[in-house]
């Protein structure tokens, strides 16, 4: 598919004439900036034209073309005839996109009518994203017919990029330019191109086509006068050109009206048969190009056979005018520029089929001869430059004898730089010591960056602006990044705020995570440890102090300490990793959908925290160097506590709201270090400013933000084992 921008030329040689469209895009509005419109010497198909005659009557067309306009840098599309050319369209049986080439493959075998290997074919995506199935279309041409048609440019230099089928250029045309017609699967609108030999009769819905060619066109005409009247081909074309301004008029329609009738038939029994195999379809309009369309009394007499409005058009919906353009010239000229028109918007990347017939081996043979020029431009060029080297080289060897002093004085001044040099290399030497006592100086920050990594990986997985899919919420967050205390506040209820604040974050390094334990600090305000909670984190507390005394920073005794988890893994097969206390609130009523979301699992923009952290290589790109350790083994490896109220009289975490004073009622609270909005839990207040009871004489309370603690292990993937010892007590250590 071609960049919506740039120039292309369309071009469609037809039996009378050559049609040639140049159109630009900018911004996706097209103009026309060129045009032609050259009759050949005769009708190609007309008369006794012989093969020979025919090909120097097209190669003289193309020789005025390429003589008129200069079409270096642009792109050419060109049209082959539908009856050269096969279009199939089939539904393929579900299966993984990736698959579909493959399929399609098989397909284009089975239902193209010639051997594979003869023909040029492509094929191309019919159906929309998220369609039920997928519908292709296969189009084929013979090898020797687009050899045919690419000879005849090959042979004026002019390169071909695309080679289509005139009917699937005419659909382009229908979508593009007359999308108001065809804005329904149930609507279809009948495209006609009454050429000299053939008549395209293209079906063109919103996502679908389907065309036929009718072998009857304007030399039928010309025919039937030559017969009627007794004449030659050429006098009887120019009698059915005169017809309306001639004396005998009269005859001359009488005599053509057999044919009239013919392909009136033709056409209403190839659109009976896209009905009966489309009943649903309703055919609003006929569209009729080409030069049969401008003979007259044809129109009228396909609306009153047909019995749908059938009109030639007069100018294009949408296609402006470029500067220098003759308007009135081109509007002379608009029936015989359907396919041009279709062609030149697939070479802008703005067509609906996109197809290319183009065989690859004769676009590099003619791209080849495009630049045979440039090739002795090359090689002249080359020639001239080593005449100048071998001229320099004289003059060189010639200056090289009278400079032998100089040589002597370059000599002693690189004999000084090597002394120099040997010199620089043993003080580098004696250096190495101090580098290496650099380098271990440095070693405990080697890895100083992996828990800033995992603070970073945590918080962004909690809500944001960017991550938020909610309009109303982005703008929330917005405002909250700006500080904007007054538009958070106005923008929507507290509850209603999808917002998670952490206000604490431990990680703590360990070598084997089957064996650590969750640190049992004082997290609650105005509660203390268990028992069993201190005895814990006093056992894990020895084990770092065992380590601290067991020489500087416990590289040797790490092993030790990795094997006393009397439940832990064997330290060889030990992961590391961190072990990770996460504190938190949030004023969204349904917290709980935000942390740890059930049922959620195959649909990923409503995954919450937790759901995130166990896909973190899906959400990274498979980048993450963390992965959740054992989520399933609660407690053990993996907690959420909460989400609960945040009570003062209940204890909250350390951390959450700033302590203050209810004005009306004299309680403690906690409020919003930001918006200075209530996030504790309060009694409810009367109209004069009074606690509520209910019956029983308790007092009314209203709940608002709620706590919580995530407790997890993360898994180092790429835990060097270097790093295990120094991190037991250093850089790791929280």
């Amino acid at each position: 598919m071609a960049a919506k921008f740039g120039t292309v030329w369309a071009i469609d040689l037809g039996n009378n004439s050559l049609k040639a469209l140049r159109l630009s895009a900018e911004n996706e509005v097209v103009k026309v900036i060129g045009f032609e419109n050259i009759e050949h010497g005769k009708i190609l198909t007309g008369g006794s034209v012989t093969e020979a005659e025919r090909d120097e009557l097209i190669a003289l067309s193309l020789r005025q073309f390429a003589r008129r306009n200069d079409v270096s840098g642009d792109e050419i599309v060109v049209s082959v005839p539908s009856q050269n050319s096969f279009a199939r369209f089939v539904s393929l049986p579900p299966v993984d996109s990736k698959r579909i080439p493959e399929v399609v493959k098989f397909e284009a075998a089975q239902q193209i009518p010639f051997d594979i290997n003869e023909v040029q074919w492509d094929w191309q995506l019919m159906s929309g994203p998220g369609s039920p199935e997928n519908k292709v279309g296969i189009f084929a041409i013979k090898n020797e017919v687009v050899n045919s048609v690419l000879e005849h440019f090959g042979a004026e230099n002019l390169t071909v990029s695309y080679v289509q089928m005139a009917p699937m250029a005419l659909y382009n045309y229908v979508l593009y330019d007359r999308s108001d017609l065809v804005s329904s699967q149930n609507e279809a609108v009948v495209a006609l191109d009454i050429g000299a030999e053939n008549t395209d009769l293209v079906v063109c819905t919103k996502s679908t086509v389907w065309q036929r060619s009718v072998p009857m066109g304007g030399n039928d005409f010309t025919r039937a006068i030559a017969d009627a009247f007794k004449i030659s081909f050429q006098r009887a074309e120019k009698l059915k050109r005169t017809a309306p301004m001639s004396k005998y008029a009269r005859q001359i329609f009488q005599a053509m009206r057999p044919v009239f009738t013919d392909l009136a038939s033709e056409i209403q029994r190839s659109l009976g048969f896209y009905n009966s195999s489309n009943p649903n379809t309703k055919l609003l309009r006929g569209i009729a190009f080409g030069g049969g369309a401008k003979m007259r009394g044809l129109l009228k007499y396909l609306r009153q056979t047909l019995q749908i409005p059938v009109e030639r058009p007069e100018s294009f919906k949408k296609l402006a005018m470029g500067r220098g353009v003759s308007t009135t010239k081109f509007h002379e000229n608009v029936a015989d520029f359907g396919i041009v028109y279709g062609l030149g918007l697939q070479g802008l990347g703005l067509g609906k089929v996109e197809s290319n017939l183009l065989p690859r081996s004769i676009a590099r043979s003619m791209a080849w001869v495009g630049k045979a020029k440039y090739f002795i431009i090359a090689a002249c060029a080359l020639l001239f430059v080593s005449v100048l080297a071998f001229g320099r080289t004289l003059f060189d060897k010639a200056s090289y004898g009278k400079r032998e002093g100089e040589r002597s004085k370059i000599s002693s001044v690189i004999r000084r730089a090597d002394d120099a040099r040997t010199k620089l290399q043993v003080v580098k030497d004696e250096g190495r010591d101090s580098e290496a006592i650099i380098q271990k100086a440095f070693e405990p920050f080697k890895y100083r960056d992996v828990i800033p990594l995992l603070h970073q990986t945590i918080l962004s997985l909690l809500p944001s602006e960017k991550n938020c899919s909610e309009q109303e919420q982005r703008q929330l967050h917005k405002a909250f990044v700006k500080g904007n205390a007054e538009e958070v506040r106005q923008m929507m209820e507290r509850k209603e705020r999808k917002q998670i604040f952490v206000t604490s974050m431990s990680v703590r390094f360990v070598g084997d995570l089957e064996s650590a334990k969750f640190d049992a600090t004082d997290l609650l305000r105005g509660e203390s440890m268990s028992t069993k909670e201190k005895d814990a984190y006093d056992e894990e507390e020895e084990y770092m102090r065992e380590i601290r005394a067991a020489g500087g920073r416990g590289q040797q005794y790490l092993p030790a300490y990795l094997s006393r988890g009397k439940e832990g893994a064997a330290a060889d097969q030990a992961k590391a990793g961190f072990v990770v206390i996460v504190t938190g609130y949030s004023p969204y009523e349904n917290l709980g959908k935000l942390l740890d979301p059930a049922g959620v699992e195959d649909y990923k923009d409503q995954w919450g925290v937790v759901t995130q952290l166990l896909h973190l290589d899906e959400i990274f790109d498979g980048n993450s160097p963390f992965e959740l350790y054992k989520r399933k083994e609660v407690k053990q490896h993996f907690e959420l506590v909460g989400p609960k109220p945040v009570d003062i009289d209940a204890g909250v975490p350390a951390g959450i709201g700033v302590l203050d004073v209810r004005r009306e009622s004299g309680e403690q609270v906690l409020i919003d270090p930001m918006t200075n909005e209530i996030i504790s839990k309060v009694a409810k207040l009367d109209e004069r400013g009074k606690k509520k009871f209910d019956r029983l004489g308790n007092v009314v309370y209203e709940v608002n933000d709620q706590w919580f603690v995530l407790k997890a292990k993360f898994v180092w993937k790429d835990a060097p084992k270097e790093a295990l010892g120094e991190a037991a007590d250093t850089a790791f250590r929280r």
